[in-house]
């Protein structure tokens, strides 16, 4: 455990005590610092470029933290490579510059096919991925989010259907699938997919623990067992398990994706996985689903299957102190739905209804 999680442990308890007599045994500034976010780094996505009305909204609600890839050409580099300290440098301050702290790294460069395929070329990929690592530690960036799904990512078979009011959602049917063609690659077994991912995990965790990067493996989305030929790995909770125990280290760890993790099975409970899951989370995607692996859409915060309150106070109750962020919200009306998942308006309500549950859940008596 490390030592800010214990130190949170430890003034939780603190104050879970004092609140049992009564709220005048504890000093406003205690109030302020165990329910500002519950102690968790709120955070916002940013895929598509430094949006400027998100940047300008997002800091007027007090959510400083950003999530995002090294982009050169985002800063005006050209002829240099995204995994280079100059790049690296260089968008850390460009976040700097307008008032935000780039915290996640979401996407990294340097690690696709040839490593997930074990193609040729591998090597290469996984030394750039290594310097990766390096050069983001210096720079004061700690986390990686990263996924086994080679070719095919995150997929969807309907980017518009209709949710709460008339609100766009995102959805996939496994059934819209079946019929599709192979990809070029062909048929990938899942065998290769964890020989080729133990292969990453002894090369790259030794180099992350010595640079304190954490390294939050994503669930794979959707989470059936192959798409167009393509197998899946990280679509189950025992195949969590396995990673962990592939190589056991404070640096291997989980994106607790929960959208991802409640789909895998029905009988999954997200506030108890959190707890189970409670020393390898290194960061955390808030969102809600209704439906099963399948057949599934993603939802507003505050319906789906996921008790979402249960599932913040799991992440209090852990002593969570990383990076978290609202994910995959609806696109509401006067808002563009160019990038599915990712709307303005849809964000701002999710990330109201997040600071909502933190705050109720660090106020929360114990007794």
């Amino acid at each position: 455990m490390s030592h800010s999680r214990r130190t949170f442990i430890k003034k939780s308890a603190s104050f879970a005590t004092l609140t049992m007599g009564g709220a005048s045994a504890v000093s406003n500034e205690d109030l302020r610092i165990f329910t500002k976010d519950a102690g968790m780094q709120l955070c916002e996505a940013y895929f598509f470029g430094m949006n400027e009305q998100k940047i300008a909204l997002t800091k007027q609600l007090d959510v400083l933290g950003a999530v995002g890839g090294i982009s050169p050409a985002m800063v005006g580099l050209k002829e240099v490579k995204p995994w280079e300290m100059a790049a690296v440098k260089a968008v850390k301050e460009a976040w700097n510059k307008v008032g935000l702290q780039l915290k996640v790294i979401e996407g990294p460069p340097s690690l696709g096919e040839k490593t997930k395929l074990g193609l040729e070329g591998r090597d290469e990929e996984i030394a750039n991925f290594i310097t990766f690592m390096k050069n983001l530690s210096q720079v004061g960036i700690d986390t990686i989010c990263y996924n086994w799904m080679p070719v095919i990512g995150w997929y969807r078979t309907q980017n518009d259907r209709p949710g709460r009011g008339g609100a766009l959602v995102t959805a996939f049917d496994n059934e819209a699938i079946k019929s599709l063609p192979l990809t070029s690659y062909g048929e990938v077994s899942k065998e290769s997919l964890w020989k080729n991912l133990d292969y990453f995990l002894k090369a790259v965790v030794p180099e992350a623990e010595k640079v304190g990067i954490n390294l939050a493996m994503h669930p794979d989305d959707p989470q059936v067992d192959s798409v167009r030929g393509i197998g899946r790995i990280m679509n189950t909770v025992d195949s969590f398990k396995k990673l962990l125990k592939m190589y056991p280290s404070p640096s291997n760890g989980i994106t607790m994706c929960q959208g991802n993790f409640a789909l895998m099975d029905k009988n999954i409970n997200i506030p108890q996985l959190i707890k189970e899951f409670s020393k390898s989370i290194h960061f955390v995607h808030f969102r809600n689903v209704r439906g099963d692996k399948y057949n599934f859409e993603e939802t507003f915060h505050d319906e789906g299957i996921i008790d979402m309150y249960e599932a913040m106070k799991a992440y209090h109750e852990i002593g969570f102190r990383g990076a978290i962020r609202p994910d995959h919200v609806p696109t509401m009306a006067g808002d563009s739905n160019q990038y599915p998942g990712y709307s303005t308006i849809g964000t701002l309500y999710a990330i109201g209804y997040m600071r909502g549950l933190m705050e109720a859940v660090s106020k929360t008596k114990r007794y």
